[in-house]
């Protein structure tokens, strides 16, 4: 299993084919030498089985892919982790992948008013924020409206995110208003901030901050029952591997996929 780099209304889909040549170069190197090829193992599935998935899905979704190319001899899985709003543009403009994760409803849509996921999402796990502060709380924040205070610095994810739009949510629900020092593009930018000491705190996922528990404490705060995401994922349209990211998707919502969700911090959807 391998990772790839994160990268950035629907059109006539053979003007979007010569669109995508330039998405498909970069995404090339990841695919290497695979393909859906022939099956291994008797399982009907092999090759390479190419995923885009949100940032915040890195450490359950690496895990399950290892999983599932054990499960799946002769598979191997590439991600493109990067914010959900930059994969369902790159979709969009023909980037080839098999599968796409968002974190949240809005961003899927995009991909599916467009006609380019093959049947319906599922919602495989839901998540919520919290504050990610560095380890042990310096500044003794207990809540949102600390983050408004004189001096303080913080980082929040660009409001065309799931992360962001989920935090500017929350905020407007406390009536909380700030200035944050970076709007990143993704949630693991945020949550850098803090882990290198740049800013004194983020809004970040409740998974995210618990992946990082070494480096960062999170403090809960009430309002984020009101930015809830989901998280849906479903085989795109013109997937070149079909069959690899229909025993993906169906990977994730199993038994395997949802204890590893749950063990990173996502809420049963």
């Amino acid at each position: 299993m391998r990772a790839g780099p994160s990268a950035a209304g629907p059109r006539p889909r053979r003007g979007r084919r010569l669109r995508a040549v330039a998405a498909a170069a970069v995404l090339a190197v990841l695919a290497g030498c695979g393909s859906e090829g022939s099956a291994a193992g008797g399982t009907g599935v092999g090759g390479t089985v190419t995923v885009f998935a949100a940032a915040s899905l890195t450490d359950s979704f690496t895990r399950l892919g290892r999983e599932f190319e054990t499960a799946h001899p002769g598979t191997t899985v590439i991600f493109n982790f990067a914010g959900s709003s930059a994969l369902a543009a790159q979709i969009g403009q023909g980037a080839p992948a098999d599968v796409f994760a968002s974190a949240a409803a809005s961003n899927m849509a995009t991909v599916t008013r467009a006609g380019d996921a093959d049947g319906d999402p599922a919602v495989v796990a839901r998540n919520q924020l919290v504050i990610a502060v560095p380890r042990g709380n310096p500044r003794g924040l207990a809540g949102l409206a600390d983050l408004a205070r004189p001096g303080l610095t913080v980082a929040l994810c660009a409001e065309q995110v799931p992360c962001g739009a989920a935090a500017r949510t929350a905020l407007d629900a406390a009536a909380v208003r700030l200035t944050p020092v970076t709007l990143e593009q993704d949630v693991r930018g945020a949550l850098a901030k803090v882990r290198l000491g740049e800013v004194d705190a983020a809004l970040v996922y409740r998974t995210d901050a618990l992946a990082a528990a070494t480096d960062v404490t999170a403090v809960d705060f009430p309002e984020s029952a009101r930015a809830v995401n989901d998280y849906p994922v479903v085989v795109l349209r013109d997937a070149p591997n079909p069959a690899g990211g229909r025993a993906f998707v169906a990977y994730v919502r199993g038994e395997r996929g949802r204890a590893a969700l749950t063990e990173a911090g996502f809420q049963a959807p």
